[in-house]
């Protein structure tokens, strides 16, 4: 393996670290996971909101929202309700046990790297993209779906 490989993979690894270590955090200070914390924070703008919107802003899989909605409806931070006129249609509610949630949780990883990210000069951001999506194309990891949220994900869930 050469220097530069190394490098690289050492750059890599810290990546994968900071995620984990932050996810960590968010889980110790507020028992969310950076998936769920995005959940909440959405459900902040709107006085109910759709399952399929929250699909949507986040680009998470809807069996994945299904999954977020279950565990926070749960723990009492959300609540969910059918739509009268369409039964296939849920409707969800920001909960005070969710806003006081809101309020323990530190600043996702994400959000710092977007305001980081959007300082750059724009050919320094599309520099970083081109390079980020080569070690993509490196890891034969094009075609795995991701949501722009840093999260190390359920550990029960299959990667492929």
């Amino acid at each position: 393996m050469s220097k530069r490989s190394e490098d690289a993979l050492i750059a890599l690894r810290r990546i994968q670290r900071v995620t984990e270590l932050a996810s960590k955090r968010l889980a110790r200070t507020a028992g969310l996971t950076p998936s769920q914390l995005s959940v909440l924070r959405i459900l902040t703008e709107f006085d109910e909101v759709s399952a399929g919107y929250l699909a949507d802003a986040t680009q998470l899989k809807h069996a994945t929202i299904t999954s977020l909605i279950d565990k926070l409806e749960a723990r009492e931070m959300i609540s969910r309700r059918k739509c009268d006129e369409d039964r296939r249609r849920v409707w969800l509610q920001l909960l005070p046990a969710g806003r006081a949630a809101l309020k323990e949780s530190p600043d996702p990883l994400h959000e710092q790297f977007a305001g980081r990210f959007d300082a750059l000069p724009a050919w320094q951001q599309a520099m970083l993209i081109s390079a980020l999506e080569q070690v993509t194309a490196l890891l034969d990891a094009e075609d795995l779906e991701a949501a722009p949220i840093l999260d190390v994900g359920n550990l029960d869930e299959s990667p492929l």
